[in-house]
This record gives structure tokens, C-alpha cells and sequence, in this order.
């Protein structure tokens, strides 16, 4: 019986120290991708752009075409609040968001925030790809040209 028990209280200590150890593991990790994180004002210029545009409606028919374009799905649109959520699946689970907001009597500002599954994207690649077919996009737009 006794052995039995101790060999039940070594097969625990070793599990125990299985979970400890991953559990630092993973802490570790975070820490590291959280030192070469951008900061919010490097992330913010790489997500927004500004178009010389007031018309809301018209820049959100364009962004949703740009996304599907871009091979994205649409999940939901919202007019009243200028809000556009998309995802692409493509081996890989890529979500933006975007938002259209005006910034003045002349312009409006649209930024996109992605993630890739929950961990927010900070590379500038994808949101690059987003604003060169968009602003194509908004340009054929003004030139009303389809």
C-alpha cells in the first residue's frame, strides 16, 4: 500500500511540474512579444488614413468591396456607427475591423484594426495591402468610374 501511494505522490510532483513549468513557459513568451510590440502611436499611423471625402456611406460601400476584394468576408456592416468587420480565411483566421469617422468639414478618417485569432497584428504588411486597394478603390470611386 505504501508503495502504491508513493509512486501516486511521484506521478503527481512530475505532472505538477509539468504544468508549473509550461505555465512560466508561456508567462515568458508573452513578455518577450510584448517587448517588440510597436507603440500605439506607430500602430495608430500604420492603421488610419484620411481621404478628402465627407460622403460615409459611399466610403463604406468601398470598404466593404475593398475587403471582399481582398478575399474577405463581410460579418457585419453597421451605417449608423461607420463600422465594418471582416474576416479571411485563408489557412489562417485574419479579423479586421474598420471604422469610418469624419475629421472635418472636408475629410473623413478610416482606420482598420486586425488581428490574426485573438493577438492584435502590429506588422505593417496587411494593413499596407488594405489602404493601397483601398485608396485605388476610393480613387475610381470619385472618378465614378465602376
Amino acid at each position: 500500500m505504501k508503495l502504491i501511494i508513493r509512486k501516486v505522490s511521484i506521478v503527481f510532483v512530475v505532472v505538477s511540474s509539468v504544468f508549473v513549468l509550461s505555465g512560466c513557459e508561456t508567462m515568458q513568451a508573452r513578455v518577450l512579444d510584448s517587448s517588440t510590440n510597436k507603440s500605439a502611436v506607430q500602430l495608430r499611423s500604420m492603421q488610419s488614413r484620411a481621404f478628402e471625402t465627407t460622403d460615409r456611406q459611399k466610403t463604406m460601400r468601398t470598404v466593404i468591396a475593398t475587403l471582399q476584394d481582398l478575399s474577405f468576408v463581410v460579418d457585419k456592416a453597421d451605417t449608423e456607427l461607420g463600422s465594418i468587420s471582416a474576416t479571411k480565411l485563408d489557412g489562417y483566421a485574419l479579423r479586421m475591423t474598420v471604422s469610418i469617422r469624419p475629421h472635418s468639414d472636408k475629410r473623413v478618417i478610416v482606420r482598420a484594426n486586425a488581428q490574426f485569432n485573438i493577438t492584435p497584428v502590429t506588422d505593417p504588411k496587411p494593413y499596407q495591402d488594405f489602404f493601397v486597394a483601398l485608396e485605388k478603390a476610393m480613387f475610381l470611386t470619385a472618378q465614378q468610374v465602376e
